[in-house]
């Protein structure tokens, strides 16, 4: 994208199209995601191999580490990149990107080293609980999906970041909704007519690993095709470690990393303590979680979408424009939460989604679904909620503010909703307990929201106006920007 078309889209183009612009690709790209990540558990799944099953679904939180890996430099690059951009300094743009990429790749390649060195050990430590076969099977599938094709996954959603904080989503977008795509078409290849059944787990991680390989590949061919247009920069360069770059995209960066990790963590604690009152529990909790990811990664790339629109006002000094466009991000976002929890509440909605993974010969099975449908009800509660809070951490994120956006990323997965399963647990009926432990996240939720409205309303209070050579400023891009062709 040239300078005149970014200009236009981030300084003159109507707020709704300059918003769903920069976010429809993201969405879309998102929930492909969620599918992709469903992928390799549903097809698994398909060969009624529980050891199989459990193999696969253990290591999902030492994928997730590579996202968060991702985040850290991602969308910390990318706020730096964005408010660069809308103060006109495009060198500190190529820098911030550039040390985004070699940070994100050093840090991968270490990660991975250690998944490849300690596989057993993870795989015993992630749920395993010393089961011989399930250790063997996550040890392949670690690997082989992190181990060996981890750095083209880190590197994939960084690129995603970077390309989109110059205006470029769909192209930043279609390379995730790439690489899940095609994990979904080679997922049965692989599992059910290269390696077998009883070798799921490695064709399941080798269709993985492809994927993301074809979509690094992809990134590839953008760097190359769109050369002349890109910021981005991925060369090595001294002066990256220069201007305070480091630390600014770090701290912007470690928000987003945190939350990712504490999800996984938070996640990974609920279904413990669901686990140990029952397997029916348990199972209804993971499908649950399932379902409702789609409106949670719906509103997540609607926030990363608008990230870089936010970032680059706020810098460029049109504080106007970047209130309009929270607010306007933030009224779909709520709507997104809003028609998902009632799809997910009404009974005949929410138990046909919950079906799509709970059917067949299952042992309780009716029991199972009726933990799942009202486990779904109570974490639907919470998506309004967690629409706004995650609308305001994503703000912070744009405008530099690292302290706020880590508090609060913070306080949505960790602080509050860890410690409240366990109070919600013991001063609930022993009936209660499963959806007094659910009922922690709605909670926390709320909570999260509150506090997060509290600093973005008292932010835009004192920091939320133009400054006065905004208009000066944008007069002057307009005076010597060359204009579009139609």
């Amino acid at each position: 994208m040239d300078d005149a078309k970014r200009t236009d889209l981030f300084e003159n183009k109507p707020i709704l199209l300059a918003v769903l612009s920069l976010a429809l690709p993201s969405i879309i790209g998102q929930i492909i995601l969620v599918i992709y990540n469903m992928a390799d558990t549903l097809f698994v799944g398909l060969t009624e191999n529980y050891i199989l099953i459990n193999a696969v679904t253990i290591c999902m939180p030492a994928y997730m580490i590579l996202t968060a890996i991702s985040n850290l430099f991602g969308v910390g690059g990318s706020s730096v990149i964005a408010r660069s951009l809308g103060k006109g300094n495009e060198k500190r743009a190529r820098r911030a990107s550039s040390f985004a990429f070699w940070g994100c790749l050093v840090v991968s390649i270490i990660y991975c080293a250690i998944i490849a060195i300690f596989a057993e050990q993870i795989a015993d430590i992630l749920g395993a609980n010393g089961d011989s076969e399930t250790i063997k099977h996550a040890a392949y599938y670690l690997r082989i999906a992190v181990a060996i094709c981890g750095v083209p996954t880190a590197i994939n959603t960084l690129f995603s970041h970077l390309i989109r904080s110059q205006g470029l989503s769909f192209h930043a977008s279609f390379g995730i909704a790439l690489g899940g795509i095609l994990n979904v078409a080679l997922d049965p290849l692989f599992i059910f007519v290269i390696c077998g059944k009883d070798n799921a787990a490695v064709g399941a991680a080798l269709a993985t690993g492809l994927s993301n390989v074809i979509a690094l590949l992809y990134y590839v061919f953008v760097f190359i095709f769109l050369k002349k247009k890109l910021i981005v920069d991925i060369s090595f360069t001294k002066k990256m470690f220069k201007d305070g770059l480091i630390r600014e995209v770090m701290l912007i960066g470690l928000p987003a990393c945190l939350m990712t990790l504490f999800e996984n963590i938070s996640y990974a604690i609920l279904g413990n303590q669901m686990g140990r009152l029952s397997a029916e529990a348990l199972t209804g909790v993971e499908v649950a979680k399932k379902v409702n990811m789609f409106a949670h990664n719906a509103v997540r790339g609607m926030a990363q979408g608008v990230l870089p629109l936010i970032g680059y006002n706020k810098s460029s000094g049109n504080r106007r424009r970047m209130r309009k466009i929270v607010y306007t991000s933030g009224l779909i976002s709520l709507g997104i939460a809003l028609v998902a929890a009632a799809i997910n509440m009404i009974p005949f909605t929410g138990k046909a989604l919950i079906s799509l993974f709970l059917h067949g010969d299952v042992e309780n099975l009716a029991v199972r679904q009726n933990y799942a449908y009202w486990f779904l009800f109570i974490l639907s509660i919470g998506a309004p909620f967690s629409a706004i809070a995650y609308t305001v951490i994503s703000f912070f994120q744009a405008v530099g503010k690292a302290w706020r956006s880590l508090i609060l990323a913070l306080l949505r997965k960790g602080i509050l909703d860890i410690p409240l399963m366990f109070i919600l647990q013991a001063i609930a009926t022993t009936d209660f307990k499963p959806y007094s432990i659910a009922l922690a996240t709605p909670v926390a939720d709320a909570i999260c929201c509150i506090v997060a409205l509290l600093l973005f309303f008292i932010y835009i209070k004192y920091h939320g106006h133009n400054r006065p050579e905004a208009s000066v400023k944008k007069v002057e891009r307009n005076n010597t920007a060359p204009q579009l062709s139609e």
